[in-house]
């Protein structure tokens, strides 16, 4: 694993907005995150600007105070870039673990809402508003993220949720996380949410990114080590699909972190983040190992690749310690210019 990059500390300044694209050669990138539910305020939405093009030197931006509601948690971000140029969009999971009744408990009785921001500029942020995202039969709503179908002109929004029978309403049956998914143009007004993954056992932590007429769909098996016939149990798949909507995507890779016997990989992998590489060589994945080394690079030539490298080359991509279950947003050099600036004085 490369060496941890330096980080600076520096104020936000006014960004604009770009068309809903986004730059075809981006000047630099923006990562939203979250710490960690092993810190008191580790549940809330931070950023991180790199320092040009490249991805081997990051800025914290503490000029945003850090996103979360008001005595409660926010975690698992997705910046959206809004499809007609108007601002960014971030949806996040309604949760905090630290000082909770655990896990458990948020499998089965957790926030059934999306958390969602909205931006002009990717400085100051008009939220959190809740959206209920699933009914009383659902236990939680986890690691929201969105993709824009052009053909359909609206955005489709996905998440995992446990789910369960109309009459067991103390959720106390057994059930798994499966992908959901509800349509929106605006992100304030929801379609009903439909299933969107369910192979029989758990997933979560789903990304897609659409290239040249395919939608190709990155998901956790959320299975346990060692459970029977799952040998990449908290590893990545990937699957595509000319239709964005469809429930039978084609298989394309498993078992996707592990790395090679001449690469080793990581020991679990989850909150995949898929880009182009910033180099212009392919495409970039990087893959979260929980209490581990945190984001890892990985790389491939093709998005529809049976196999994805780690990073070999150190000064690629080096990304900054302690950064959880985030996203990834390409920036303009304006964009980036107003980042770095100072932060405006209060009215």
């Amino acid at each position: 694993m490369p060496q941890s990059p330096h980080l600076d500390h520096q104020a936000t300044g006014t960004a604009q907005p770009s068309l809903g694209a986004g730059p075809e050669r981006p000047a630099g990138y923006l990562f939203a995150h979250f710490t960690g539910e092993h810190l008191p305020d580790g549940e809330r939405i931070r950023f991180a600007l790199s320092d040009g093009p490249r991805m081997n030197r990051w800025t914290r931006l503490t000029g945003i105070p850090p996103l979360a509601p008001e005595g409660g948690g926010a975690r698992d971000p997705f910046l959206v870039r809004a499809a007609d140029g108007s601002g960014f969009h971030l949806l996040a999971t309604d949760l905090r673990i630290h000082g909770s009744e655990g896990w458990e408990h948020a499998v089965a009785h957790g926030s059934r809402d999306l958390l969602v921001w909205h931006s002009a500029d990717l400085r100051e942020w008009d939220g959190p508003h809740r959206v209920e995202a699933m009914p009383e039969q659902a236990g939680c709503v986890w690691a929201p993220e969105a993709v824009y179908d052009p053909e359909r002109e609206e955005y489709l929004v996905f998440w995992a949720s446990t789910v369960y029978p109309d009459d067991d309403p103390g959720h106390e049956s057994p059930s798994y996380q499966r992908m959901y998914y509800a349509t929106t143009k605006d992100f304030r007004t929801f379609g009903e949410p439909r299933v969107w993954v369910d192979n029989g056992f758990p997933v979560i932590d789903s990304t897609v990114v659409e290239h040249e007429g395919w939608f190709y769909r990155f998901t956790k098996d959320e299975r346990l080590p060692g459970t029977p016939d799952a040998p990449d149990a908290k590893f990545v798949f990937v699957e595509r699909s000319r239709d964005l909507h469809a429930t039978d995507y084609e298989p394309v890779a498993r078992g996707v972190g592990r790395g090679t016997d001449e690469l080793p990989g990581l020991e679990y992998a989850e909150g995949p983040i898929v880009l182009p590489a910033p180099d212009g060589r392919g495409w970039l994945l990087l893959l979260d190992e929980f209490l581990g080394r945190g984001y890892v690079p990985f790389r491939a030539d093709r998005l529809d690749s049976p196999e994805w490298l780690p990073a070999a080359d150190p000064e690629f991509c080096v990304l900054p310690p302690g950064l959880r279950h985030g996203s990834v947003l390409a920036l303009t050099e304006a964009e980036c210019a107003g980042l770095r600036g100072p932060a405006p004085a209060e009215a």
